[in-house]
């Protein structure tokens, strides 16, 4: 992994919903500027980041650096905190107001943005009404930049930050301290192996019951995948425990809370969860187990319903066919349609249509 830090001058195109970004970023000792790819949610001209990653050689447009990981520097110079506060990060400054902030308060600027926000009031044209828009617009910025941090400081890619960050905003950093395992449900793109990965950096043991669960539902998806709508409970222990190198016994009482709350369903299961075990009964995810149900209930109705189709005189239908297709059937199709007609069966014949 190379490592490169720069000031982005200008971004050449951004995805907000999944931050793919490329930029052109000035990098001290290099004339030309340097094109970066990555994702970064929100990027900024005039921000100063940290990158780590990969250089490539497009065949179109030559050199890049593909960072895979990120930090986010504040401007280390009057003109780059001038960039940096004009380029539209922060609602209520634009081009002409970051001039003037700047040349007030120079390179304490962004300590006085973040710290004592109130002394923008000396600036001409910041009342308390925009001294309030500025203080709420940093202090989102330094809530994405508190997340970035914290996820990728626990192995979360740039990439699968921003998605987390897309989904929970600000909630980010509790949800994922709480139970890293809602990743693998609530962002596209991340599985339970990623999820577990990042629960084990943030200290979560292999016992832990919220892993547990997740990995049953793993599992269950993983069987679904290869064609099974419901698994035996035995031989789906067996691959648990396999996978979650845990006891039987905290699969088992994982099985029982899952149930619960509805996320499986155990068929014919009744309050004794041991006598289920005995009875090696099928184990379904919840929709699958509706989509299986709806079938059987609507095969049922079918099956109950009262037929509607008239009573049909086979040879009058035979000559009736065969005079509007001008056609003479032979002996051994005749008697086939004549079968069908008195079994009430459908007769599919010919190519297309």
């Amino acid at each position: 992994m190379a490592e490169l830090r720069g000031q982005i001058e200008r971004i050449t195109y951004s995805n907000e919903e999944n931050g793919y970004t490329i930029a052109r970023v000035r990098v001290a000792g290099e004339r030309d500027l340097i094109t970066v790819v990555g994702n970064l949610p929100a990027p900024m001209p005039g921000e100063v980041i940290h990158m780590t990653g990969d250089w490539s050689n497009h065949p179109r447009y030559g050199s890049q650096f593909r960072f895979h990981r990120y930090r986010t520097l504040a401007p280390a110079s009057i003109a780059g905190i001038e960039k940096y506060l004009g380029s539209g990060l922060i609602k209520g400054i634009g081009p002409v107001m970051a001039k003037r902030i700047v040349k007030a308060f120079g390179e304490e600027t962004l300590e006085v943005i973040d710290r004592r926000v109130e002394e923008l009031s000396h600036v001409e044209g910041i009342g308390c009404k925009r001294i309030d828009i500025i203080r709420r617009a940093w202090e989102d910025q330094k809530e994405i930049r508190e997340v970035m941090i914290f996820l990728q400081a626990h192995g979360v890619s740039s990439a699968y930050a921003t998605r987390i960050f897309k989904q929970y905003g600000r909630d980010s950093i509790a949800v994922v301290k709480e139970n890293p395992y809602r990743l693998a449900t609530d962002v596209f793109g991340i599985g339970f192996v990623t999820a577990d990965r990042i629960a084990e950096k943030l200290g979560f043991p292999k016992e832990s019951p919220v892993r547990v669960e997740a990995g049953i539902l793993y599992v269950l998806n993983r069987m679904a995948d290869e064609g099974h709508v419901y698994y035996p409970y035995d031989p789906l222990v067996a691959k648990c425990r396999e996978i979650l190198d845990v006891p039987d016994e905290q699969v088992a009482r994982a099985f029982g809370r899952i149930t619960l709350e509805g996320r499986i369903v155990l068929e014919d299961l009744n309050e004794d969860v041991e006598s289920f075990r005995e009875n090696r009964k099928a184990v379904y995810l919840a929709p699958y187990y509706q989509a299986e149900s709806s079938a059987a209930s609507r095969l049922g109705a079918l099956l109950r319903a009262r037929p509607s189709i008239r009573r049909v005189d086979t040879d009058k239908a035979l000559a009736w066919v065969q005079d509007r297709l001008s056609i003479t059937l032979a002996e051994r199709q005749t008697e086939a349609v004549r079968c069908a007609l008195e079994s009430k069966a459908m007769v599919i014949t010919g190519g297309p249509g």
